[in-house]
């Protein structure tokens, strides 16, 4: 593979340097067709997926290569976090491979070219078709930051296959407190209203809520209860954890988020925490640690309608994404299932 043959030369690069590589990369690839709806094919949230594998927010924060993404067999993408003023994010460094652990710590803070440059790129592709989610955030000096919110979902609600609202990043001060359950259904109820009114008739695209790893169980079940209130489409489980399992690297003492391999116990555990606090009565997004057909298996039956990567194509290069469809497909053949959907929480 090409990317083993490129590996050494792109880990002996800063990780921002390799990701800034990655990206120019993809934006000089040939355009590629979407992938196709096959056997691996749902419905989620209302919207048609092709396949159950997608791009986790954070690698395209900018929303520079949404297609080239789906060009490589991803099943959707989500662009973001984006904020509504640039933002230049912690200093640097900010970003670090746990080579020993397959793992990342990253503390970028929301670090983006503001709603304007995202905006042009995302009109700029017209009625191309694939699912592009987009993935909204606060600026870091806000006043107001559920009205950051409310100004993001109003802006990108005519662009977004679907709206990730992100309050779990540990990077930004004080954001995760809109997890608590009053400021939760505040910030929820200005996002839904902002989008209304911005559809103007038009179909809404739905909400999806990204919640962090590192919850109590009365927290998994406050926002279990304001996401069936609320009707949001989806919960994407998880973002990055604070917390510091076993860890080889010697940049485990780095602050920020930890995601790669892990967090993947974690983020399972959450995952089936939220299945039972729902009843299954909304879509699950699994996210973290995931490298992996098995591991992409293992999190559909545990509730996951679809799964997000990010951290794991570092260490395995962006056509992973394409490989763990593929993979899929032959499991869900193997255990005797007809369709994604039906596999869904069956563990």
């Amino acid at each position: 593979m090409l990317f083993d043959l490129l590996k050494p030369a792109i880990f002996a690069l800063d990780p921002e340097q390799a990701h800034r590589l990655a990206i120019r990369a993809l934006r000089a690839m040939p355009a590629r067709a979407p992938a196709r709806a096959g056997p691996l094919a749902s419905e989620v949230a209302g919207l048609t997926f092709p396949n159950p594998v997608g791009v986790a927010a954070g690698f395209d924060k900018d929303a520079e290569v949404p297609d080239s993404l789906l060009g490589l067999g991803f099943g959707f993408t989500e662009v973001g976090s984006i904020t509504p003023l640039p933002q230049a994010g912690n200093p640097r460094p900010r970003l670090f491979r746990l080579v020993e652990d397959e793992a990342v710590i990253n503390r970028m803070g929301f670090n983006n070219a503001g709603a304007d440059a995202a905006l042009d790129r995302l009109a700029a592709r017209g009625s191309r078709p694939g699912i592009v989610g987009i993935n909204i955030g606060a600026n870091k000096d806000a006043a107001d930051r559920i009205a950051d919110y409310a100004t993001m979902a109003g802006l990108v609600t005519p662009f977004a296959s679907y709206l990730a609202v992100n309050v779990s990043s540990p990077n930004t001060p004080g954001l995760r407190a809109l997890q608590d359950e009053g400021a939760l259904a505040a910030l929820l109820d200005a996002v839904i209203a902002a989008r209304d009114e911005a559809a103007a008739g038009a179909a809404l695209p739905p909400i999806f809520l990204k919640v962090a790893p590192d919850l109590t169980p009365a927290d998994v079940d406050a926002i279990a209860r304001i996401a069936l209130d609320k009707r949001l489409g989806a919960l994407i489980v998880s973002n990055t954890t604070v917390s510091r399992p076993d860890l080889a690297s010697h940049h485990r003492g780095e602050t920020g988020g930890l995601s790669g391999a892990p967090l993947r116990a974690l983020a399972l555990r959450r995952l089936r925490e939220f299945r039972q606090a729902t009843g299954g009565e909304i879509p699950l997004v699994g996210v973290g640690g995931i490298a992996s057909a098995e591991h992409a298996w293992e999190r559909i039956r545990a509730g996951a309608s679809l799964v997000q990567l990010y951290s794991a194509m570092v260490f395995e290069g962006p056509g992973l994404g394409g490989r763990i469809a593929k993979g899929l497909e032959k499991l869900m053949r193997r255990d005797g299932f007809a369709s994604i959907a039906e596999a869904v929480g069956s563990e």
